[in-house]
């Protein structure tokens, strides 16, 4: 079938609307008429840090829509189905039956290579294939091929443009809080970037009852977004000749106890790590830099700890359900930081969100 997709045809390149033939499903696949897909900064990033073999390339991993066709060896999912496309696991490895998907063992093939497993690609046009597939889904298309593992069925009544980013960036901020970090009451949490995946972090961290939430941020309006889910603000360039570092710790009683990093940006990281409490602990969320520099003697002398983590160590078949969930009562207000804008203005939504005018842009056909 002819379907429509944002293509890239080559490093740095702008997304291009281009007609493409698109072959399947498949036996184990599911065919996904996308509504709606939010723009996240992982799907720009890649789009110009691959090498140029994988090109041209369809993007997109944060889709929803309705089921229009599912494979014989598909079960649990039925045509007309509503579903929120999020990244794919094998479900059989050790680490998938030990419940942590996102460090499955065949993740790397199954999300990033821009092909099925056998080599195939899913969209081709009359100069050859067309790699896709990227998180098991490619959902800047108005059809996307998905699979049973990374389709999270949901209810109809629910507003497909409002909840697309589920997949991928609000449960990956809600996820580090909820599952990797876990603060509480006597705890101190300093989210450095908040766009939509720190903000998530922040409106989870409101759950928990987190004793204290310091966002760090350069956009005023993305402060503004997170004082008004609690957070006490900073913004490093009004600080004059106080050091971003010293401020945070002033505002958590000496160091956080816990932080998140947004921003991949080497010397933030270092920041965020000199910032925290003895025994302190940072999440490196953001995607763009290959190194970071960090404070060896203070990272020894003071037992902290760095590390990664993949969409907030979350199970999409589980997290997703769940924040929706906690939106219904009213503990996860995520639908102001949504702005829609049509497909053909996709690269205009790219440009507002490296410009900060918009904290989650969501594409609609």
């Amino acid at each position: 079938m002819e379907t429509t997709v944002a293509v890239v045809d080559g490093p740095g390149q702008q997304f291009r609307l281009e007609q493409v033939e698109l072959e399947g499903p498949r036996a184990d696949e599911v065919l996904v008429r996308i509504v709606a897909t939010g723009l996240c900064h992982t799907d720009v990033t890649m789009a110009s840090m691959l090498p140029a073999e994988m090109y041209p390339n369809v993007f997109g991993h944060e889709g929803a829509g309705v089921v229009e066709a599912v494979g014989p060896d598909v079960s649990g999912i039925e045509v007309g189905d509503h579903v929120v496309l999020s990244f794919r696991s094998c479900r059989q490895c050790a680490r998938c039956r030990a419940g942590e998907v996102g460090y499955c063992d065949s993740s790397l093939m199954l999300n990033y290579m821009g092909m099925r497993m056998d080599g195939s690609t899913a969209y081709s046009r009359a100069s050859g294939p067309v790699f896709s597939n990227f998180f098991g889904q490619s959902s800047f298309s108005r059809h996307a091929l998905a699979y049973a593992d990374n389709c999270v069925v949901v209810d109809q009544a629910l507003d497909l443009t409002r909840i697309a980013p589920y997949g991928c960036g609000f449960q990956t901020g809600a996820g580090t809080v909820l599952n990797v970090l876990g603060p509480g009451p006597q705890d101190s949490l300093v989210v450095w970037g908040v766009g939509a995946v720190g903000l998530a972090a922040i409106a989870a961290a409101a759950t928990t009852g987190t004793g204290t939430v310091v966002a760090v941020d350069l956009m005023a309006s993305r402060l503004e977004q997170a004082a008004a889910l609690g957070a006490v603000t900073v913004d490093p360039g009004a600080l004059g000749e106080q050091s971003v570092v010293d401020r945070v710790k002033e505002l958590t009683g000496g160091g956080a106890t816990y932080a998140i990093d947004t921003t991949a940006v080497p010397a933030v990281v270092k920041q965020a790590q000199q910032a925290l409490g003895i025994r302190g602990e940072l999440v490196v969320l953001g995607l763009g830099a290959e190194e970071y520099q960090l404070d060896a003697i203070d990272m020894l002398q003071n037992g902290k700890v760095v590390k990664g983590s993949i969409e907030g160590d979350s199970d999409p078949q589980v997290m997703v359900p769940r924040l929706l969930a906690m939106h219904a009562a009213g503990e996860f207000p995520v639908d102001d930081w949504i702005r829609t804008y049509p497909f053909e203005e996709i690269n205009a939504a790219v440009q507002d969100l490296h410009d900060g005018a918009v904290v989650k842009a969501v594409l609609v056909w």
